[in-house]
């Protein structure tokens, strides 16, 4: 045999990684041996890597003799892993890791032409695939299937580039193929295949009309009917899918795949009934009691729905999706302590299942939510706390940290509120930027304006053109009475983030407010409407600036419409001083007294009030 020159050996060692290694282990598993040869030549310890133990040990655990094939399978063919074919692969997989998927791919595919090997085949259709090769894939593909022609897995592949390629006719070919020679058995799951591969294809009409070609043999059976239905809903054609699934339902009565087919194809309220009726006389369906459920909370029964969950969860006692749900449920309907008693079973239930993949996050902040209701301030640190620590896996790690900051200031503990922001790790310099807003913002609350403004502008030196700060900055100048400083920051903002509505309609409302250069306000606040049109405090400053230019009809008409988006004190503000000037003096008292109900504190209300002499 031929055998790798040393120099050559060192270079593969060197530039392998634990991620490439893995993938020749995976090619390599199962070939007849591995010489001695092989080896690195390097094999006293003192200049093996970790990367040359590993294929070491690899060569190793391929001494064995290759698993027969189950019944049906491809049987592998008997392939001698010379230390060419070894060179092969590992220099395939080092290129492949430099980013040279080419060389990589036209490598291994040589390699599998060669070998007649299908794992080579499937590596370099895997590496074509990642490199966005389409061409390159399917033909790996091809020379997969061809050397396993019983793989359901190179079928796969290969019908997916058939769908890609809109080739609905080898499709066709392959599943009445396969429904042909397979057992009546396995009819229900190949048809739902076809469907389910066929729901892809771009035109719907043919696709369809392709699945009932390949079913034209097996039409009149249930099997038959539940793909249909299923075809039918994907195009688009409800009544024809409720019309197959019913056909299911002759047949087979208790069929759960078809009456969910029925009420996925139904308006809700049709849905929920046919659930409902179904479930009387088949109660044990748990999954469609779960639609039915499910519909309900759609629907805002969620009484109803209640009752639908505590039924799943009488049935199976552990099951944590129903606890969450009516725990969810519970909150809704303001009824804290039987929230808190269905989350905290679902803690407890989880710690119970160590096996289980579910993240408690959402559980743990909705339990803090429910403690800070009642005031229970370490309580809810104390939830918080258990969030996972970051590792850079948990995406809410990071926001739960700013929440458990927020949580200390409001107990009156500022100054461990910002010590333990301090301690936060960041990840990223949109993380940093965070931070900073938050500490800003806990100090501004904290009657701390000109601390909050030190923060703002130490942040500012490291990332002079981030728009988030500039904003915040420009805010607080605004509370502080800085104009010039508000205006210059909120035109940086905009030149940096020409999309930033929040710029273009705090400088509009502030110019509208102290009532200068009007028209370029309105132009302003236009542009920011047109970015974000369904905004209720962009409505707010449109109609502010329409009252400052006498346009009061046009200014109720903006406030009404955006204090029906959102019933905000400060909406109610400006419209109730538009009637007022309009003369609709009652109508004016009544949104000042929403507003005071809401707000009474409120700073614009107590000024307006004052101002126009007024008693709501």
């Amino acid at each position: 045999m031929k055998t790798i020159p040393a120099s050559v050996s060192a270079s593969i060692v060197a530039a392998l990684r634990p991620a490439a290694l893995l993938a020749c282990a995976v090619i390599l598993t199962g070939c007849a041996s591995l010489t001695q040869q092989s080896a690195p030549a390097a094999d006293d310890g003192r200049h093996a890597s970790d990367a040359a133990q590993a294929v070491r040990a690899a060569g190793k655990a391929l001494d064995a003799s290759p698993v027969a094939p189950a019944p049906g399978e491809d049987k592998l063919p008997e392939v001698k892993l010379s230390d060419e074919l070894l060179y092969k692969i590992l220099t395939a997989e080092i290129a492949y890791q430099r980013g040279n998927w080419q060389a990589a791919y036209i490598t291994l595919l040589s390699a599998a032409q060669q070998t007649r090997d299908p794992r080579l085949a499937k590596r370099a259709a895997e590496m074509a695939l990642a490199a966005k090769q389409a061409g390159e894939a399917l033909a790996a593909t091809r020379l997969w299937r061809e050397l396993a022609p019983n793989s359901n897995e190179a079928t796969q592949y290969y019908l997916g580039f058939m769908v890609m390629s809109n080739n609905l006719a080898e499709i066709q070919h392959i599943y009445a193929e396969k429904l042909a020679h397979a057992d009546a058995r396995q009819y229900g799951v190949l048809m739902l295949q076809a469907q389910r591969l066929l729901a892809r294809a771009r035109d719907k009409n043919a696709a369809f009309d392709t699945l009932e070609e390949i079913l034209s043999p097996y039409k009149n059976s249930p099997d038959a009917h539940l793909a249909l239905a299923q075809g039918a809903y994907s195009k688009g054609d409800s009544k024809r899918s409720i019309a197959e699934a019913q056909a299911v339902l002759a047949a087979r009565p208790d069929s759960q795949l078809a009456i969910l087919t029925i009420a996925q194809a139904s308006r809700q309220p049709d849905a929920a009934k046919s659930l409902a009726d179904f479930l009387q006389k088949n109660p044990a369906a748990r999954d469609v009691r779960l639609a039915y459920a499910s519909i309900l909370i759609d629907l805002k029964q969620l009484d109803k729905a209640g009752q639908e969950f505590e039924t799943l969860l009488r049935d199976k006692p552990d099951d944590i999706g129903a606890m969450y749900t009516l725990g969810v449920l519970a909150m809704e309907k303001h009824l804290p302590q039987q929230a808190e008693r269905y989350f905290t079973l679902y803690l407890k239930t989880l710690e119970a299942k160590p096996g289980e993949d579910h993240d408690p996050t959402s559980t743990l902040i909705n339990l803090s939510r429910l403690a800070i209701e009642r005031k229970d301030y370490p309580a809810a640190q104390a939830w918080l706390s258990r969030v996972d620590s970051y590792d850079g896996r948990n995406p809410a790690w990071f926001n739960v940290q700013m929440r458990r900051a927020n949580l200390l200031a409001r107990e009156g503990k500022l100054d461990e509120a910002r010590a333990f922001l301090k301690g936060v790790k960041t990840s990223s310099e949109n993380e940093q930027v965070q931070v900073a807003q938050t500490e800003a913002q806990l100090l501004r609350d904290g009657g701390q304006a000109q601390e909050a403004g030190k923060v703002l502008q130490a942040a500012l030196q490291s990332q002079p053109d981030n728009p988030d700060l500039l904003y915040d900055y420009a805010m607080l100048a605004e509370s502080q009475q800085n104009i010039a400083e508000m205006e210059q920051a909120l035109r940086r903002v905009i030149e940096l983030a020409p999309n930033s509505q929040h710029a273009y309609n705090a400088l509009g409302y502030s110019l509208a407010d102290r009532n200068i250069r009007l028209e370029e306000a309105l132009t302003l606040i236009e542009k920011a409407l047109q970015l974000a049109p369904e905004d209720p405090f962009i409505l707010d400053s449109l109609g502010w600036v329409k009252f400052r230019l006498s346009k009061l009809e046009e200014a109720e008409q903006a406030l009404r419409q955006a204090y029906q988006m959102r019933q905000d004190a400060e909406i109610a503000v400006h419209l109730g001083e538009v009637l007022w000037a309009r003369g609709q003096k009652d109508n004016a008292r009544k949104f000042w007294r929403e507003a005071l109900a809401k707000d009474p504190e409120n700073p614009m209300l107590k000024s307006t009030l004052q101002r126009l002499k007024v008693q709501p």
